[in-house]
């Protein structure tokens, strides 16, 4: 990870598939604990009937102060004399295995790894089933390449579930979007896919063995910002923390015992193990100068009752680990506690269990790495995440028998590698848009119109020309990596260069308004295209992976109907105004202030987060719904405070998990398909209060659901709403409270009321 990390939640995934008969055409996964081996197997860490506590003492007690040190970090060594292979604790699997840190490598039988879209663009979805699906598969390859002998580790940093909080940000393609329900079950969903849980989350419950395990940065404790991190750790299991090198309210993140050890550890009973963003302990000394001496930030992050972090992503940790305990600055029962939390992961991965092959699950092999389902999901992820944004007088599905001839023009057109995103793994197929496109029409021209996707130079009467040529053109524009990724935020949220003139020029010229495509990761200012007669329909496809460039083909010519919906706001260019470190999300109508995303943002959008189109029409309706008045003096003699705005309200502490769950209640949506066409539909349920008070959201997402409904088909959706968790704000104090006065749940144009009473 580096060093734009600094509002990076990740997981750390361990995967426990082993491998089948067929690994003799592979090379040997590396392991501990060989049978074969009579110096090893009758070690008690190796005996797998005692309890994983017993074993790593054992362990522990058999290493000296060198080799505890060496085992800090990242990059861990091989401790030779007991048969313990070296082990690389980083390796990526943001949205597939990926050849972005070093513990992966893509230069042995297997080549090459299933990429499903960009996080952004499978969020869009709003199915949390499929991105399940896309984690299972994801630790089905992962334990595949580690089979083929071409992992040196089994822990995998991902998925980074940050609040996609202001649109520049050049990460926020890595993450869930801008929503934390969305978020929290996004991390939810992938953490229990990954490690092997079911998706109700009932198959592992604390015990000694995980498909894998995941890791989380813990940072704001906003309402907005900590819901997400707290759902991956109780709900998910996340197995470890990533700490990032930045510093909340003055203290660096990996030397923060409350957010660490009192949140995490504590609150939220988290117990595996905590590694440092890369550099981040010794960013500490050198650049914060948080402490006098580099043995003072070893310690700050090491010792008992500080911040108790684990693993150090870097070197810092075996260079002055040693000094720290010659000035007594920390003891070795404090390395001991980093190393329990260690090796207590690899041995929950099976790592020091024996040969591999020889173990439960050995049916799965690397030969399931790229296999026709997990590419038939790639493809499915892709189709259903693409985003309909415009389609004035249905231009779109261009109808397959009347297309003679198509342009196809842009700088991302003909780019396979732009679909992938950032940290991607070689993927199983490369088919760029415009090959895509020529399968349906024989006839298709292609002109790239920018030298780049920066557009410095630009080819407009060659494009203009060909657009004249032709019965329909398609333009695929956007940004890619060089505009957005890890270290490099965007300062516009325009088209780069002169894409805008380019394609204002080719819809002026062509004989039927354009299709415009969008490849990015953050929200792009088109409001020129919005509302141009010439420009017919805009399509957002992110960064769709793999088998983007067949799934946008079959949108645009109506073998999929497009349902995904947008999951962050298009804000407009002056936005940029707003200073991109304020972190704030509430607006501040005294300074100027619009605050940021949907929830809080009082500005115009140029797209609303959740908007998309179809190629078909739903109708809704509240079939249903438990409750109608919520008097919460039948829950007992409960502390009624008034506020500043005369608002009376009640701490949601206060009330109690008991109260709180009987609280909870139901509501029915009736969903028909009122149009032509079949189509699967996000249904987003909201909540709004009917007086929107200083500091309150102006809208909150409830809960969503996916559903396939065929042309006049209705289906009947149900919801759960927890007052406690969905009808409450964060005060400014931080105390999540609940306010007398009305509510309205919310669905398309629908709503029923609730009154909240004391």
């Amino acid at each position: 990870m580096g060093p734009q990390s600094a509002l990076l939640m990740l997981f750390n995934v361990l995967f426990f598939f082993f491998f089948s008969s067929t690994a003799n055409a592979f090379d040997e996964p590396p392991f501990a604990c060989n049978q074969a081996s009579s110096s090893t197997k009758s070690l008690p860490f190796c005996d797998t009937k005692l309890p994983i506590k017993n074993r790593v003492e054992d362990l522990l007690s058999r290493l000296t102060i060198d080799e505890k040190i060496s085992q800090l970090v990242n990059t861990a060594p091989p401790i030779t004399r007991l048969g313990i292979p070296a082990y690389q604790w980083w390796s990526e699997s943001l949205h597939g295995v990926a050849a972005s840190g070093p513990g992966i490598r893509f230069n042995g039988t297997l080549r090459s790894a299933t990429s499903f879209p960009q996080v952004i663009l499978s969020a869009a979805s709003f199915d949390a089933h499929l991105w399940f699906r896309i984690a299972q598969a994801i630790g089905i390859e992962a334990r595949g390449v580690y089979n083929a002998g071409q992992a040196n580790g089994m822990t995998f940093w991902a998925p980074n579930i940050n609040i996609f909080r202001d649109p520049r940000w050049g990460r926020g393609q890595e993450t869930p979007g801008e929503d934390p329900l969305v978020t929290g079950k996004y991390s939810v969903s992938y953490v229990r896919g990954v490690q092997g849980d079911t998706f109700e989350g009932k198959k592992i419950t604390g015990v000694d063995h995980l498909q894998a395990s995941a890791v989380v940065t813990v940072q704001d404790l906003a309402d907005t910002y900590q819901p997400p991190f707290q759902k991956c750790i109780e709900e998910g299991r996340a197995n470890g923390i990533m700490c990032a090198y930045n510093r909340v309210n003055g203290v660096p993140n990996c030397a923060d015992f409350n957010l660490l050890t009192k949140k995490a550890r504590g609150m939220w009973g988290f117990d595996g193990y905590i590694t440092s963003d890369c550099d981040a302990v010794a960013i500490i000394f050198e650049n914060q100068r948080y402490t006098k001496t580099p043995e003072d930030a070893v310690a700050d992050v090491l010792k008992a009752g500080k911040s108790c972090m684990d693993v150090n992503c870097g070197t810092y940790l075996q260079k002055h680990t040693k000094s720290a305990l010659q000035q007594k600055k920390l003891s070795e029962a404090d390395l001991d506690r980093a190393l329990f939390n260690i090796f207590s992961t690899r041995m929950k991965l099976g790592l020091f269990n024996g040969d591999p092959r020889q173990l439960p699950f050995g049916d799965i092999s690397p030969n399931q790495v790229c296999s026709a389902d997990h590419q038939a999901l790639a493809l499915e992820a892709a189709r259903d995440g693409i985003v309909l944004l415009k389609n004035s007088a249905r231009l779109l599905p261009l109808l397959k028998t009347k297309t003679n001839s198509l342009a196809v023009i842009g700088p991302n057109a003909d780019v396979a590698k732009t679909l992938l995103g950032n940290y991607y793994g070689p993927p199983c197929i490369s088919i760029s848009p415009l090959q895509a496109l020529k399968k349906y029409v024989s006839n298709t021209l292609y002109h790239q119109g920018c030298d780049y996707v920066n557009c410095t130079s630009v080819s407009i009467s060659n494009a203009v020309d060909l657009a004249k040529s032709v019965d329909y053109v398609v333009l695929v524009m956007g940004l890619d990596q060089t505009q957005e990724r890890e270290e490099k935020d965007r300062v516009d949220l325009v088209l780069p260069g002169k894409q805008a003139s380019l394609i204002l020029s080719v819809a002026e010229a062509a004989k039927k308004p354009v299709i415009l495509v969008i490849l990015s990761g953050g929200p792009v200012d088109v409001s020129f295209a919005k509302y141009n007669k010439n420009i017919g329909a805009i399509v957002w496809a992110g960064y769709p992976g793999e088998a983007g460039g067949i799934a946008l083909a079959e949108i645009i010519f109506g073998d999929h109907n497009p349902g995904g919906r947008l999951p962050v706001t298009w804000y407009p260019q002056y936005f940029t105004k707003v200073p991109m470190i304020d972190m704030r999300m509430r607006p501040d109508a005294a300074n100027g202030y619009p605050g940021r995303t949907y929830r809080f943002y009082t500005g115009k959008s140029v797209f609303k987060f959740g908007y998309g189109l179809s190629y078909t029409k739903y109708a809704y309706k509240f079939s249903y719904v438990e409750l109608k008045q919520l008097d919460l003096k039948q829950y007992g003699n409960l502390n009624t405070i008034r506020n500043e705005t005369l608002a009376s309200y009640l701490s949601v502490s206060e009330m109690g998990k008991e109260n709180c769950d009987k609280m909870k209640f139901s509501a029915t949506i009736g969903v028909r398909n009122t149009g032509e066409m079949s189509g699967k539909h996000p249904v987003l349920l909201f909540v709004e209060p009917s007086v929107v008070r200083r500091g309150s959201p102006m809208k909150q997402l409830v809960g969503f659901q996916s559903v396939h409904l065929n042309a006049g088909e209705e289906a009947q959706v149900e919801f759960g709403v927890s007052p406690c968790e969905h009808l409450s704000r964060a005060n400014e104090e931080g105390l999540m409270v609940m306010e007398g006065g009305s509510h309205f749940l919310v669905v398309g144009e629908e709503k029923h009321q609730i009154s909240i009473v004391f």
